[in-house]
């Protein structure tokens, strides 16, 4: 099964985001992946619902929001109302954990919930079976251009081993540092969903450098 794609915006241009968001559509991306810091729960700040309504206006994929703030329950709905398709939230951020994955789900919303580098992934052990879909940290959360932690494809086969056994079904999408040069990796460890800024932005031409994430198959180099 090739992965699931999602740029993420954090990356983008902001000057020219329309442009960003027109390219996205005529790419082989499978979502828009929008990355909302608090400046609380991560160190730095970055965009909230007048952009994420606007980005709204004119992307034609589903937009995979990542809340990287404190308190999300208070702001969930709101981020459906702006155009949100799926709804990520902390682990570490979330008293009542259970409660809020309803709530998203009460929204019509993909049910997400994002693991820090240093949260094992025994702790969503009580909750796997709710989940749409586990977004791995592969860096510290708050800014674009960290470097990879190597540790990340053991959390994936780890999270991979319960899910096979729970919810088969489950997403686990991976996010920071994520390029051509550990893509296959993490699929081969159990990843399908891969979110990339820079190596997409950064690149010569993001539609091809979409296309060619998108075309990578674990299966093909099964022994």
């Amino acid at each position: 099964m090739n992965p699931l794609i999602a740029p993420s915006i954090l990356s983008a241009d902001f000057a020219n985001l329309k442009q960003d968001i027109l390219m996205l559509n005529n790419s082989e991306a499978d979502w828009i992946h929008v990355d909302v810091m608090d400046g609380v729960f991560v160190p730095n700040i970055s965009f909230g619902f007048p952009v994420m309504a606007a980005v709204k206006n004119y992307a034609l994929k589903p937009l995979d929001v990542h809340l990287m703030i404190v308190d999300p329950d208070r702001y969930l709905e709101d981020f459906k109302n702006a155009g949100a398709n799926g709804i990520t939230v902390h682990y570490e951020a979330c008293t009542h954990l259970d409660r809020t994955i309803h709530k998203i789900k009460e929204l019509e919303c993909r049910a997400g919930v994002a693991l820090n580098p240093h949260t094992p992934v025994g702790l969503l052990e009580n909750v796997i079976e709710e989940l749409d879909m586990v977004l791995i940290m592969s860096v510290n959360p708050g800014f674009g251009g960290q470097k990879f932690i190597e540790n990340t494809y053991e959390k994936v086969r780890k999270l991979r081993a319960m899910a096979n056994e729970r919810n088969p079904d489950l997403l686990i999408e991976i996010d920071g540092g994520v390029s051509s040069h550990n893509s296959l990796a993490l699929l081969k460890a159990g990843a399908n969903v891969l979110v990339a800024g820079n190596a997409i932005f950064g690149a010569e031409d993001p539609i091809h450098a979409i296309a060619e994430m998108k075309r990578i198959n674990p299966d093909i180099f099964k022994a």
